[in-house]
């Protein structure tokens, strides 16, 4: 610290002529007191990162970077006995195991039912699209042959007038 209050020996910038002595000698002191401040704060954030090790800043995120996976496994672990405890306390006995094998006879008749009447409503409704085609494609087959009839007619007509 005691280079901050002497002039450097090597400056940087060549003095003014027409300047004073003072004046320089003032500009240079104030230069070397801003060099003195910068350097000044790499060992303050020097002392900053020292003085965050002491207090326990960098230690405390190890810490958290330690017992967040552990308390994480823990919950997980804690929540997979739980359901595997409720899954031995339905079968525990034979009676409690029977009314879950009821429970689960009466979701799969639920669920065939519903996809029995889901494929009868399907069936329904593909059979009357059928007839609906069936029928429009009838009426035109029927249109058509009379058309076709008719024109037949008229040809034979014209034929017979032409002989």
């Amino acid at each position: 610290m005691a280079t901050a209050q002497t002039t450097p020996a090597s400056s940087a910038k060549p003095r003014r002529a027409a300047a004073p002595k003072s004046t320089a000698r003032a500009k240079t002191t104030k230069r070397a007191g801003a060099s003195a401040s910068t350097s000044g704060n790499s060992s303050a954030s020097t002392k900053r990162s020292s003085q965050a090790v002491k207090n326990g800043t960098v230690s405390s995120y190890a810490e958290r970077a330690v017992l967040i996976p552990v308390g994480a496994a823990l919950i997980a672990r804690e929540q997979v006995l739980a359901r595997v405890n409720d899954t031995i306390g339905s079968y525990s006995s034979p009676s409690k195991a029977n009314a879950q094998l009821r429970k689960f006879e009466r979701r799969g008749n639920t669920a065939r039912n519903r996809l029995e009447r889901e494929i009868r409503k399907t069936r329904v409704r593909v059979e009357r699209e059928v007839r609906q085609t069936r029928g429009r494609v009838e009426r035109e087959v029927r249109r058509r042959q009379r058309d076709g009839e008719e024109l037949a007619g008229r040809v034979q007509e014209r034929i017979q007038s032409l002989v």
